[in-house]
């Protein structure tokens, strides 16, 4: 059981950035694809970041490819969402999640964190 817990998030302006953060604990951490998945009010869970084991591929959502970063620390078995120039529409709650096989696919993945709120105001 691989366990995940998320934080960072809170309240920007548009224009601004936040870092989000991913611990895990209870498994090889480096044995795992880690994502970030967003879902706003009313809306389905969406796919925003993926890195996979080693951290030399990444993956990113068309709506913020240049915008956000991935990345991993192995050595301290976390990830982070580097989120710069935010938009109103970024405005979600956030989730970290793990799987064992490179997807960007919701329902592949096995472990999620409990969600961080990101509000962006305008």
């Amino acid at each position: 059981q691989l366990q995940l817990v998320d934080s960072g998030g809170g309240l920007v302006q548009a224009g601004g950035s936040l870092r989000l953060s991913c611990a895990a604990s209870g498994h090889t951490f480096s044995r795992y694809v880690m994502g970030w998945f967003r879902q706003a009010p009313g809306k389905e869970r969406e796919f925003v970041a993926a890195i996979n084991y080693s951290g030399g591929l990444t993956d990113y959502a068309d709506s913020v490819k240049g915008r956000f970063t991935i990345s991993r620390d192995n050595s301290k078995n976390t990830v982070v969402l580097q989120m710069n120039s935010l938009k109103p529409e970024d405005t979600a709650v956030y989730y970290c999640a793990a799987d064992r096989s490179w997807t960007r696919r919701r329902n592949e993945f096995d472990y999620w964190g409990q969600g961080t709120q990101v509000t962006v105001s305008s």
